[in-house]
């Protein structure tokens, strides 16, 4: 009985083992699907590996967090929320974690606890620099959350009867027709679960707001089964169409979206062809045309811009040609989003951005330039809500129009809405406290007491030495000049702690700081006031006046003093001076004529994959190029010499990897005289 009862005991805890590791391995696999699904940009099916894991709690803490993080890439923030709430309670490692969280709560309104979360992140020292500035920012932003929602303007809004479950949004105006992007297509796109995005239009109703029926397929020849096809503009003439497609679903599909263009000859619309704007490398999408045709507006993520998303502009020629494309600056372009520009009559530009103060994720904004200063304005309620709100265009007036938006409400993930404010008011109404525009309205953000803010800014500064422990110089000069000129706007002494200023610098201007001190280096860096007005709502006084410190730092004048120009590489067996190396010697060609006596050796070097005496040969010819382009730039040929020192002054000995031979392959220069 004993021997029948272990046995029996036996076989069902292997039973109970085999189960177990039965489950772990289906829970593993489950995790290692959604993961090749997450790197694919799959997310909608990512979340189904991760959450069935999830379920059997198979590495919770990684797994809720990457289950957050395709909702956030598939623009499902809400849904967000209680995974990276779970990954944080874990002790998740990821970096970027709680800022995500942080900006998960705001989009879903709740305001105290993601001011809380951006707070504590800030302040972590292992938070990324770059988001802990951002989120520092969110901070202030969040405080005057009550006020930006006490900006309401006089709108009527409705939620048109068009919309479906699906999407509906990017809606524009060709004729009496609304043309948008709506998920009806058959196949299914993997990011998020819906329907795959075509183009399609409606006849706008006599009363816009009750705008329904069924939406038929803009053209058969812009269609595209395997794309998303979204944001359509056309031009003021309605012959020519832009539009962005891509997102095919394939591998690494993040930034598979471009520009395309269409044109309308006898009726019909012309199969697309992609446009030479693009960058291969970004996303490329959100295009308008400026009110004359001429301009087309569009948003990219190509590098070199402020942070994520920005716009630009490109300007088109009679012949259909493309200048090349414009970011349009700091004063618009944050380390945010911004999306979806629109040219109103008069030249206004409107656009979405969460960079800006805002409720949540995208807000509208207006930008408006006057006398070169560029003004950004949120629109408020009910244009705005913490969720996405963006796309707008007027219909017929300034008065009335559409936007997108998929705020709490709707009757699908985005839905297009239409607006109408009242008739413009009698003076009397102006003047009323209660207008939305009236001076004396304590909810309008750019007047107190009725009068109008202004904001005084001033540069200063500390020169010291460029050494690990900067010391401050005294009796520096400190030459501001306008970044366009050689004309002193203003000359600037350092005292004994080196400090300089204040100097009252100008919205929207960029200047140059030129520091002359005896026995140091004369150099020049840019100060830009692009993207540093402080936005009218966060102004409490009428008159606020701000400062802004910076650092400069120079180096000693000495005799064999060695420095290494940055960036100043050469491909593999060539000496020509390229692109990005003519960037960094025309700082040179500045410091030469900055600083007239000194004389310099320019040399080169090579890494060590080529003999000894072909190195040498080489590295004297970079070494002459250099010095050949100098001079062509107006600095005397007797001022320098060329020299190649070929691979006998290796940076990375025995260098393995192609970015360790590029060091190598460098430029310097040395103090021979002054």
């Amino acid at each position: 009985m004993k021997l029948l009862r272990s046995k029996f005991t036996l076989v069902t805890s292997l039973i109970i083992l085999t189960v177990y590791l039965s489950g772990c391995n289906s829970a593993m696999q489950a995790y290692k699907d959604g993961q090749k699904k997450f790197s694919n940009g799959e997310y909608d099916l990512a979340i189904k590996g991760f959450q069935k894991a999830a379920s059997e709690n198979y590495e919770p803490t990684q797994t809720n967090y990457l289950i957050a993080e395709s909702y956030r890439l598939s623009n499902r923030f809400k849904e967000s929320i209680p995974y990276y709430k779970k990954a944080l309670e874990g002790g998740v490692t990821n970096p970027d974690a709680q800022f995500q969280y942080a900006y998960a709560l705001k989009t879903d309104g709740q305001y105290a606890e993601a001011s809380n979360q951006f707070a504590a992140f800030a302040k972590s020292a292992t938070s990324p620099p770059n988001l802990q500035d951002r989120a520092m920012r969110e901070v202030e932003i969040l405080k005057i959350a009550d006020r930006l929602k006490a900006q309401k303007m006089e709108v009527e809004l409705k939620d048109i009867p068009l919309n479906t479950a699906g999407s509906e949004f990017s809606p524009a105006i060709l004729g009496k027709e609304l043309v948008f992007s709506s998920s009806k297509k058959e196949k299914i796109y993997k990011n998020n679960g819906q329907a795959m995005l075509g183009l399609y239009k409606i006849t706008i109703a006599e009363d816009p707001g009750n705008t329904q029926g069924t939406p038929v397929l803009l053209s058969n020849d812009i269609f595209d089964a395997d794309a998303n096809e979204g944001s359509p503009a056309f031009s003021p003439d309605g012959k020519t169409l832009v539009f962005a497609r891509g997102n095919t679903g394939k591998k690494n599909s993040a930034a598979d979206v471009d520009l395309y263009l269409s044109r309308n000859v006898n009726g019909q619309w012309t199969v697309p062809a992609i446009l030479p704007i693009n960058d291969s490398l970004a996303w490329d999408g959100s295009p308008a045309f400026s009110r004359d045709g001429k301009t087309l507006y569009f948003a990219s993520n190509r590098a070199g811009g402020a942070g994520g998303i920005d716009l630009y502009r490109t300007n088109m020629d009679a012949s259909g040609r493309f200048s090349k494309p414009v970011n349009m600056g700091r004063d618009i372009n944050t380390a945010g989003d911004e999306m979806f520009p629109y040219v109103a009559e008069g030249g206004k530009l409107y656009f979405a951005s969460d960079g800006h103060p805002g409720l949540g994720k995208l807000d509208l904004f207006s930008a408006t330039r006057s006398q070169g200063i560029i003004s950004i304005e949120n629109l408020g309620l009910p244009f705005n809500s913490p969720q996405d709100d963006f796309g707008l265009v007027f219909y017929e007036t300034n008065k009335k129009g559409f936007f997108s938006s998929n705020r709490d409400g709707g009757k699908g993930d985005d839905d297009i809405y239409y607006f109408a404010s009242p008739e413009e008011p009698d003076s009397s109404e102006v003047a009323r406290n209660n207008y939305p525009n009236s001076p004396l309205n304590p909810n309008n953000p750019n007047f107190i007491n009725g009068k109008p803010k202004v904001v005084r800014y001033f540069l200063a500064g500390t020169v010291v030495t460029n050494t690990q422990n900067p010391i401050p110089v005294d009796s520096a000069i400190v030459h501001i000049l306008p970044d366009t000129s050689d004309t002193q706007i203003a000359q600037l002494p350092t005292n004994s702690e080196g400090k300089f200023g204040k100097q009252p610098v100008e919205e929207g201007k960029s200047y140059v700081l030129l520091v002359e001190r005896k026995g140091y280096i004369s150099r020049r860096e840019p100060f830009s006031m692009d993207g540093r007005s402080i936005p009218p709502i966060f102004l409490t006084k009428e008159l606020t006046d701000t400062t802004f410190n910076v650092m400069l730092k120079v180096d000693r004048l000495e005799l064999n003093k060695t420095f290494v120009l940055e960036n100043i590489y050469y491909d593999l067996n060539k000496y020509n001076i390229r692109t990005d190396a003519a960037i960094e010697l025309d700082k040179l060609v500045q410091i030469l004529k900055d600083n007239p006596s000194m004389k310099i050796e320019l040399s080169s070097h090579t890494d060590a994959r080529a003999t000894d005496a072909y190195n040498m040969t080489l590295s004297q010819n970079r070494a002459e190029s250099a010095v050949e382009y100098l001079n062509t730039k107006g600095i005397d040929a007797d001022r320098m010499v060329a020299r190649g020192y070929g691979e006998r002054e290796l940076i990375v000995p025995n260098a393995k990897t192609e970015e360790e031979h590029q060091r190598n392959r460098r430029t310097e220069f040395t103090i021979l005289s002054y």
